[in-house]
């Protein structure tokens, strides 16, 4: 707790989630000894709290009112309840959840006036995320797993075991609930918790969870390495137009394969669309292959991505007559440009 508020400047305001279960609660119980004293490593630091109700399960009001008072008796204030509705998003309940209890966080750090947000997210929860990423045939960055510390996000126990958190909810004489939906084999990440990283432990024996995390905290510096290397590339490259903006072609095709499928999906976001998967990428990088005017390739978040040949744009334009070396129609065919246009940007 103490170095992850020491590596986030020591916040003086934070704010600690809490659903009410053991890794949470724990949390909690520990913010509150903070808030307690008042300080850390002479520090100042004050702590509220705020419990997210997902409107998901019966019960779910009560469960959380009950969250809140368990904080209260902790000793932290202000406590507030935040009750969301969960909407479709498409990519699944879970993530769907995860989006609305975010955006209520953020909302109540910012009445709060909160410097950081406390998750209670553990070493366990690290390894889980990282095996399903694998499951799934994932890229760097998501099995690179959940960080540390992102923005005002501060996960203090990402190094503590699941056991643990209940080892000081034993201490603290505290009951935590138990979401049901953790056991519920209807969701990846509880068919994972439940029955597939018990067997791991039994037939590679103890120590995969930890494994799985370090591997996430290699993968960490890995990713933040070619992000910071795809964003100078792709600001380097882009030329934005009013309706979206556009990649010289030759510039992509040179660019590491690592770097290229990340440059498409920059230009991608940049323009209003949500991250690709790998298979629209490769759809979107095969535009590159092609002679001539080719696509559009369909990418998430209604852009739309197609390939514009120099002989086309010489076509609408007209050529230069001071051009001192003309491109034959061969070389023009094989130049040109990857053009991305939001498809509700381009309607309006």
């Amino acid at each position: 707790m103490q170095n992850a508020l020491a590596a986030a400047g020591y916040p003086s305001r934070v704010l600690v989630a809490c659903s009410g279960g053991p890794d949470s609660l724990a949390l909690a119980a520990v913010a509150a000894y903070f808030a307690r004293r008042g300080h850390v490593d002479g520090r100042p630091i004050s702590v509220a709290g705020v419990v997210v109700d997902h409107q998901l399960q019966p019960g779910s009001a009560e469960v959380a009112a009950e969250a809140a008072s368990v904080l209260r008796e902790l000793g932290i204030s202000p406590v507030e309840v935040r009750t969301v509705t969960v909407a479709s998003t498409g990519f699944g309940p879970e993530a769907a959840a995860r989006d609305a209890r975010h955006a209520a966080l953020e909302a109540a750090a910012d009445d709060l006036g909160s410097e950081a947000i406390l998750l209670g997210h553990t070493l366990d929860d690290q390894a889980e995320q990282v095996l399903l990423g694998l499951a799934r045939g994932s890229g760097t960055r998501s099995l690179a797993g959940m960080r540390p510390a992102r923005e005002r996000l501060l996960r203090p126990f990402l190094g503590l075991r699941r056991s643990e958190t209940l080892e000081i909810c034993d201490v603290e004489e505290l009951s935590p609930w138990h979401d049901p939906s953790n056991a519920d084999p209807s969701f990846a990440r509880s068919r994972t918790r439940v029955e597939v990283m018990p067997v791991l432990e039994e037939k590679l024996g103890p120590g995969v969870a930890e494994s799985l995390a370090r591997t996430a905290a290699i993968l960490q510096q890995d990713a933040d390495f070619l992000e910071d290397l795809a964003q100078q590339t792709y600001l380097s490259l882009v030329n934005r137009t009013p309706d979206g903006a556009w990649l010289p072609e030759d510039a992509v095709r040179d660019l590491a394969p690592a770097l290229r499928f990340r440059v498409i999906a920059k230009a991608a976001a940049d323009v209003g669309g949500q991250q690709p998967g790998y298979g629209r990428l490769q759809a979107a990088e095969a535009l590159l292959r092609r002679r001539g005017s080719a696509g559009p390739v369909e990418l998430p978040g209604h852009v739309s991505v197609y390939r514009l040949s120099l002989s086309d744009l010489e076509q609408d334009r007209g050529a230069a007559p001071s051009d001192p070396a003309p491109i034959g129609p061969r070389e023009a065919a094989r130049c040109g440009k990857l053009v991305f246009r939001h498809q509700k940007s381009a309607q309006q």
